[in-house]
C-alpha cells in the first residue's frame, strides 16, 4: 500500500486546502470585524454570519445527489473559482464607495454555497483517493489542516484588518485562485457514477439512511446541539473580547490561541483515534465541553478567552476523526454525497440560526449573559451522550 504521503492526488488536494482554508480563516476573523466597523451593530454580524451558513441549511440537501452524479473533481474546481470571484468583490466595494451590509451577506451566502459543494466533493472523493484503511489518517491530516490554518489565519486576519480593511478579503481571493490551480494537477477519476432519479427522492434517499442507523442519528443530532453552541459563540466572545479592551489584534490572538488547541487535539487525534472506542469518545467530549464553557464568563481578556477555547477545541478533532471515520467506512461510496448532504443538514443546518442566536442573545443578555442559555445546551447534550450505541 502507497503511504499517505506519497499518495499524490491526496497530496495536492491537501496542499490546496491549507491554502484556501487559511485565506477563509483570514476573512472570516475580518468579516464580523467590517460589519462592527460599518454598522456597530452585533445583529449585523450576526445577519451576515448566518448568511454564510444558511446554505448548509438550504443547499446540502439538493447538492449531495448531484455530487454523487458528477465529476467531483470539477465540483472542486467550480466551487473554489465561484467563491474566490464572490470574495473579490468585497475589496472593490470598497474602493469604490458602495460597500453595504446587503452585499457582504450576498457574499457570505455565496461562499456559504460553494463550501457545500467543495465539502460534500471533498469527503465523497476521499475514500476513491485513499485506501479504506488509510481514511482515519487521512481524515486527521485534514483535521489538522484546518486547525493549522484556524491558528495562524485570526491572528493574520487581524493583523491585516489593522493594516488595511480590504487586505484580508484580497488574501482570501488570492488563496482560492492558488487552490484552484492546484486541482487541476489531481488525475484521479472523481465521478460519482450515480444514476440519475428525480432530485427530491435522491435527497430523501440519504435522509432515510441517517435516520435508520442509531449510531450515525444520534452522533448526528449531537453534532448539531454542539454546532449550535459554539457557533454562537463565536460571536459571543469577539464582543467579549472588545468589551475587555481587545483590538483587531487581540480578537485575532484569541481566536488563534483558540484554534491552536484544536491543532494540538487533531495532531493527538491522529495517534489516540485507534486506541478509543467511539461511544467513549462521544461521551467524554461532550462531558468536557459541558464543563468548560462557563469559565469564559470569568476568563479576564483575549488571551484567557482563547485558553479556555483552546481546551475546548483539543477535544473537537478526536470526535471528528473517530465518529467520521466510522461513519464513511458504513456508507457506499454511490451513496456518501447524499447521505452526506443529509448529515450536514441535519448537523449544520442549526449554524445559521446559530449566528442568528448568537447575535440576539449578545445584544440582550450581555456577553456573560449569553453564555448560560448555551450551557443549558450542551449539558443537555452530554445527558444524551451517554446513552449512544455504537454501530
Amino acid at each position: 500500500m502507497t503511504a499517505l504521503r506519497r499518495n499524490r492526488d491526496f497530496a495536492v488536494l491537501w496542499g490546496g486546502q491549507v491554502v484556501s482554508t487559511l485565506g477563509a480563516q483570514v476573512s472570516g476573523t475580518a468579516m464580523p470585524l467590517l460589519v462592527l466597523a460599518t454598522t456597530g451593530s452585533p445583529a449585523d454580524a450576526g445577519l451576515v454570519g448566518a448568511a454564510g451558513l444558511l446554505p448548509f441549511l438550504v443547499a446540502n440537501l439538493p447538492a449531495g445527489p448531484l455530487v454523487d452524479r458528477w465529476d467531483r473533481r470539477k465540483v472542486l474546481l467550480v466551487s473554489e473559482v465561484m467563491a474566490g470571484l464572490a470574495v473579490v468583490s468585497v475589496p472593490v466595494a470598497m474602493w469604490l464607495g458602495v460597500l453595504t451590509v446587503a452585499q457582504l451577506v450576498a457574499v457570505a451566502f455565496a461562499q456559504g454555497l460553494c463550501l457545500v459543494f467543495f465539502g460534500l466533493a471533498e469527503r465523497a472523493a476521499l475514500p476513491l483517493i485513499v485506501p479504506a484503511a488509510q481514511l482515519p489518517a487521512a481524515i486527521a491530516q485534514n483535521e489538522a489542516r484546518g486547525r493549522a490554518a484556524g491558528l495562524a489565519g485570526p491572528p493574520l486576519g487581524g493583523l491585516l484588518f489593522g493594516a488595511g480593511a480590504a487586505l484580508p478579503f484580497l488574501a482570501d481571493a488570492v488563496s482560492y485562485a492558488l487552490s484552484a490551480i492546484g486541482l487541476l494537477f489531481v488525475r484521479k477519476n472523481l465521478t460519482g457514477g450515480a444514476p440519475p432519479e428525480p432530485l427530491l427522492r435522491a435527497a430523501l434517499s440519504g435522509l432515510r439512511w441517517v435516520w435508520r442507523n442509531p449510531f450515525v442519528r444520534t452522533a448526528i443530532l449531537l453534532i448539531a446541539a454542539s454546532n449550535l453552541v459554539f457557533q454562537a459563540l463565536l460571536l459571543v466572545l469577539v464582543v467579549l473580547a472588545q468589551r475587555r479592551h481587545a483590538g483587531p489584534g487581540g480578537v485575532g490572538l484569541m481566536f488563534g490561541i483558540y484554534s491552536g488547541g484544536g491543532l494540538a487535539g487533531a495532531l493527538a487525534a491522529a495517534r489516540l483515534h485507534r486506541h478509543l472506542a467511539a461511544r467513549t469518545v462521544i461521551a467524554g467530549v461532550n462531558w468536557v465541553w459541558a464543563a468548560l464553557l462557563p469559565l469564559f464568563a470569568v476568563a479576564a481578556g483575549p488571551v484567557q478567552l482563547g485558553l479556555v477555547g483552546a481546551a475546548c477545541a483539543f477535544a473537537g478533532p478526536l470526535w471528528n476523526v473517530v465518529v467520521v471515520s466510522e461513519a464513511t467506512l458504513l456508507v457506499p461510496n454511490e451513496l456518501l454525497g447524499r447521505v452526506t448532504s443529509a448529515a450536514m443538514t441535519m448537523s449544520w443546518g442549526v449554524m445559521p440560526v446559530a449566528s442568528l442566536l448568537g447575535g440576539y442573545l449578545t445584544s440582550s443578555l450581555g456577553p456573560v449573559g449569553a453564555l448560560w442559555p448555551l450551557e443549558a445546551v450542551l449539558l443537555a447534550a452530554a445527558v444524551v451522550s451517554l446513552r449512544v450505541r455504537t454501530a
